[in-house]
């Protein structure tokens, strides 16, 4: 069964950059829809991107223009560019397929960002 193993989180002061890892023990990318998910404390876990099939990427309004999503499918891996980080973004972000199947969820990664 694939795992998908997310990383690169870490505290980071508010304008900072992080970018977080994705990486698949399978080649999924290429042939399926991924995406990065966010839960905040007390939130319900949301749509941060998702990168399809056909490279097209959809964002959240309140990432747009400040995440990035990137895929290198000879590394299995998904990566998201994350600057200009906000208190906002604090969270636990999460790589799934879009739309996410169950399974599938990881550990996550802690990313917070201090005022």
């Amino acid at each position: 069964q694939v795992r998908l193993v997310e990383s690169g989180g870490a505290l980071v002061q508010a304008g900072g950059s992080l970018r977080l890892s994705c990486a698949a023990s399978g080649s999924i990318f290429s042939a399926n829809d991924m995406a990065w998910y966010r839960q905040a404390p007390g939130k319900q876990r949301e749509l941060v991107v998702a990168l399809l099939s056909d490279g097209s990427k959809n964002y959240a309004d309140s990432v747009l223009g400040r995440f990035t999503i990137s895929g290198d499918n000879a590394k299995n891996t998904v990566y998201l560019q994350m600057n200009g980080l906000k208190p906002e973004d604090t969270a636990v972000y999460y790589c799934n397929f879009y739309p996410p199947e169950w399974a599938y969820w990881g550990q996550g990664t802690q990313v917070t960002v201090s005022s």
